[in-house]
């Protein structure tokens, strides 16, 4: 499925339960990390790498939606496969609309949790590149002055070199340096690729 560096987190109040799940998610080579309560989750050591959560809905004092919302609300997003004994429509419908990837009554097959869990580590990985692309986006962009991202924002509208040196007035042969800065310093060999990395600014 995935890497030993996945690690799926089991939240459960039901040491039986946990423990099936623990030995089912270890047995196609996950990292599995078991809580008998979201505070005991909240508590953990965040760990780097992609990972999900498998978490009971109904537990006694913070259900499993409260937690969904504190990690929310706490910006530490993370793929949750809820899993529920007692679950309603209306509550699926709560936990989906909340951002998670499954929602499965009890007792569910084996492989039905398994295919959710991988999915929420796809996820979970790709949102990770995705932040990491951002990062060094925005790291290349920090480095332009003032001026060329005033030329870049133009370059990206889809101006010529003679049209941006009339709104800006400068010289083409000065707008055309600025222009060849700002493509190495995005890194991009195109304006085509340029766009694209602008995009994700917004």
């Amino acid at each position: 499925m995935k890497p030993s560096s996945s690690i799926v987190y089991v939240v459960d109040d039901d040491v039986s339960v946990r423990e099936a799940l623990a030995s089912l998610i270890g047995s196609v080579a996950l990292s599995v990390e078991c809580f008998a309560s979201p505070q005991e989750f909240l508590r953990r050591r965040k760990r780097d790498g992609p990972s999900c959560l498998v978490l009971d809905v109904r537990m006694p004092g913070v259900s499993g939606l409260d937690l969904q919302r504190e990690l929310a609300r706490a910006g530490q997003p993370i793929p949750i496969v809820f899993i529920s004994a007692h679950g309603d429509i209306p509550m699926a419908v709560r936990a989906m609309k909340a951002g998670a990837v499954e929602f499965l009554a009890k007792p569910f097959r084996d492989e039905d949790l398994l295919d959710a869990i991988r999915q929420a580590l796809d996820r979970d990985q790709a949102a990770r590149a995705h932040h990491a692309e951002l990062a060094g986006v925005t790291s290349r962009y920090a480095q332009l002055t003032t001026r060329q991202r005033q030329i870049a924002a133009k370059i990206v509208e889809g101006r010529l070199n003679k049209q941006i040196a009339a709104e800006l007035e400068l010289s083409e042969h000065t707008i055309k340096i600025h222009r060849r800065r700002i493509m190495e310093r995005m890194g991009a060999a195109n304006v085509a690729v340029l766009v694209h990395l602008m995009e994700q600014l917004v």
